[in-house]
C-alpha cells in the first residue's frame, strides 16, 4: 500500500494511540486476575507499535513474525535500537501464541507484571524512536 506522506504520519500516530490504549487494558486484566488475556494485550501493544515504526519505515507485512523478524535484523542486530527490546517481543509473541492456541495455559502473576512494565517501556521507547529520527 502506497501513502502519502501525511496518511502515513496519520496511521502511525493511531498505531502508537492504539498500543497506548492496551496498556489500559493489560492493567484493568491484571487487575482482575485474568492473566492470560493480559498476555495477549501486553503483546498486541508492542505489536501495534512495532507496526508504526514499520509505516515510518514503510515496511509493510500481515506477518506477525516476519515484522519481528524485520525489527531484530534491521534494529537489533544492527545496534540501532538495544538487544533487550528484541529480547521483550520474542518473550511477548511466544507467550501470547502458548496463552491463545495451547490448553492449559496459566500465567502467574508476577511474570505478567513484569511484561506489563516491559511492555510500557517498549511503546514508549519505539514511541521515542520513531518522533525522534
Amino acid at each position: 500500500m502506497t501513502l502519502k506522506p501525511h496518511e502515513r504520519e496519520i496511521l502511525i500516530n493511531y498505531r502508537l494511540e492504539q498500543a497506548k490504549e492496551t496498556i489500559d487494558d493489560a492493567k484493568l486484566l491484571i487487575d482482575n486476575s485474568k492473566f492470560r488475556s493480559a498476555i495477549n494485550r501486553i503483546y498486541y501493544g508492542m505489536f501495534y507499535s512495532l507496526l508504526a515504526l514499520g509505516l515510518k519505515y514503510e515496511y509493510n507485512t500481515s506477518k506477525h513474525s516476519q515484522l519481528i523478524g524485520w525489527f531484530n535484523k534491521d534494529f537489533i542486530h544492527k545496534g540501532v535500537i538495544d538487544k533487550k527490546y528484541g529480547k521483550m517481543i520474542n518473550t511477548a509473541f511466544i507467550r501470547r501464541t502458548k496463552g491463545d492456541y495451547e490448553t492449559h495455559i496459566k500465567f502467574d502473576k508476577k511474570t505478567v507484571q513484569l511484561m506489563f512494565k516491559d511492555m510500557t517501556d517498549f511503546i514508549n521507547t519505539l514511541e521515542d524512536f520513531i518522533k525522534i529520527k
